[in-house]
């Protein structure tokens, strides 16, 4: 029988596949029709415009007065230089905002970024070009790193450094690319309800996952700006059990066929092309009882297992053990 509703339907599952390092899906669901790019538009804008990230704003180089200037050795103009330092992607290993770094090359060497890490600065562009040195040269120069957000021209980073350094136009954001589908999923006999798939990929100054968790934080602490008027509660965010103190990596990846699971069960996930328990482990709840023709019984027996090896089947494996599970998974069906 049809009932009246008094209020929208919430979302209960977000399921996370970390596709390689810095590229990750976000899948938050099920929505109401309408509510999915309710939720995607604002965030993938703030995935885009207020994640941290950390950048270059300006350079001294011992014996250059100007960005036009060259140095003696150098196979790069100053000009140059700066614009490879730029395209460096840089991570301050501890909790200042901002750190300032010395070098000096005085051999012949072609410098790149790994070159360039050292105890205060890690620099996730390993490969990165920076410049040529031949046998006659002497290269000294000092860089300030800065964390923030978004985009801060150089004319505007002058007036914050000190007057020997040349300012260098700011690029924060770690994410490179964001991007998001709605698809139909079927909730009971609901074939209208929705599923927001994000693709997230950044630079290696964060993981997805956490410019992901970043822009949520940001929505809700803009939203709070009500709180106040209307005297509505603080929400705070539920953290996604992630800790998995009782699974064991090997347990995972022990085929299905060695469960002895009834007859019923076996042929569900098989046909499933489910081979392995850490095959369901990835799967969220409700992926779980969406397989083809796994009835009540079978989905009980099922949880009973995996509650065996210490993996109650609504619990999420953490984003460690997520992504050694998928490389291990990987190679076994190779």
């Amino acid at each position: 029988m049809k009932k009246f509703v008094t209020a929208p339907f919430l979302p209960t599952e977000v399921s996370i596949e970390q596709v390689s390092e810095n590229v990750a899906k976000i899948s938050p669901y099920p929505f109401e029709s309408g509510y999915a790019i309710t939720l995607a538009h604002p965030l993938r804008r703030l995935l885009m415009s207020s994640s941290i990230g950390y950048s270059v704003i300006a350079v001294h180089i011992e014996g250059a007065a100007h960005e036009f200037d060259t140095v003696r050795g150098m196979l790069e103009d100053i000009s140059i230089f700066i614009l490879n330092l730029k395209n460096m992607k840089f991570k301050i290993l501890s909790d200042e905002e901002q750190v300032e770094v010395k070098y000096t090359f005085n051999k012949k060497q072609t410098i790149i970024g790994a070159d360039l890490s050292n105890d205060d600065l890690e620099v996730v562009s390993e490969d990165a070009y920076l410049a040529t040195l031949n046998d006659d040269s002497s290269l000294t120069f000092s860089i300030i790193v800065q964390k923030g957000i978004g985009y801060v021209a150089s004319e505007e980073i002058r007036d914050m450094i000190p007057t020997n350094y040349i300012p260098i136009d700011a690029f924060f954001t770690p994410v490179k690319k964001v991007t998001y589908e709605i698809e139909k999923i079927l909730v009971e006999d609901n074939p209208n309800f929705e599923k927001v798939v994000f693709t997230i990929e950044t630079d290696g100054q964060i993981s997805p996952i956490d410019a992901f968790k970043e822009a949520v934080t940001v929505m809700y602490d803009q939203m709070s700006v009500f709180n106040k008027v209307f005297n509505l509660p603080d929400v705070q965010i539920l953290e996604t059990k992630t800790e998995q103190s009782t699974v064991d990596l090997k347990d995972l990846v022990v085929k299905i066929d060695e469960l002895n699971l009834s007859a019923r069960s076996f042929n569900s996930l098989e046909r499933s092309g489910i081979k392995y328990v850490g095959d369901l482990a990835l799967m969220s709840e409700i992926e779980v009882k969406n397989i083809k023709n796994l009835g009540k019984k079978s989905l009980e027996e099922i949880s009973a297992k995996f509650a065996s090896l210490g993996f109650p089947i609504d619990e999420n494996l953490n984003e460690d053990t997520s992504s050694a599970l998928r490389k291990k998974l990987e190679q076994l069906k190779a």
